[in-house]
């Protein structure tokens, strides 16, 4: 029998891993929006190769959530905007190009980026919440399906992330 602390547990666990995926898929969806220097530049038009792979995988990996989960009919609104949430937004959020940072004062550069998190942290709400919706209408497999694949993704992205930032064995490497 569940008592009220495994029941808190389980509310607890569920939403911390429908945030982790908001997160993890939100942060391809982000990526998208670094600022870009020249739209006609070298670096510009490798970061426009970059997202566009990068939107291709993630494509693919919702695809193969999706096929994992068997949906039936009555889930299928529910997947649809759950997967149009984890889409990046419509229009790339305006980020000023390095030359503009730099021309702006202390304040203006700090005021920047609260505007820029401030449209993130809105983003990330926006998938949590369609990522809860569609969690509510999954059949108690499909929930374990999904938090199984949800948390295997999140494995990957977190190894991938601190790979990049020259951890190794816990530690910063040395440069």
């Amino acid at each position: 029998m569940l008592t009220n602390r495994d029941s808190l547990r389980s509310t607890l666990r569920i939403s911390s891993i429908a945030a982790s995926l908001c997160l993890g898929l939100s942060g391809l969806a982000m990526a998208q929006t670094a600022p870009i220097a020249a739209q006609d530049s070298p670096r510009a038009e490798r970061m426009q190769k970059k997202h566009a792979k990068m939107a291709g995988r993630q494509a693919q990996s919702l695809d193969a959530l999706k096929a994992k989960l068997k949906l039936d009919t009555s889930q299928e609104a529910a997947w649809t905007a759950f997967a149009q949430s984890m889409q990046s937004p419509a229009g790339k959020m305006a980020y000023p190009d390095r030359a503009a940072l730099s021309a702006m004062t202390t304040p203006e550069r700090i005021d920047q980026m609260q505007a820029s998190q401030a449209a993130q942290h809105s983003e990330m709400q926006k998938r949590a919440d369609a990522t809860r919706l569609f969690y509510a209408v999954l059949q108690n497999q499909q929930k374990q399906v999904f938090d199984s694949e949800t948390a295997s993704a999140l494995r990957v992205m977190a190894y991938k992330m601190h790979s990049k930032t020259g951890h190794q064995d816990g530690h910063h490497s040395r440069h």
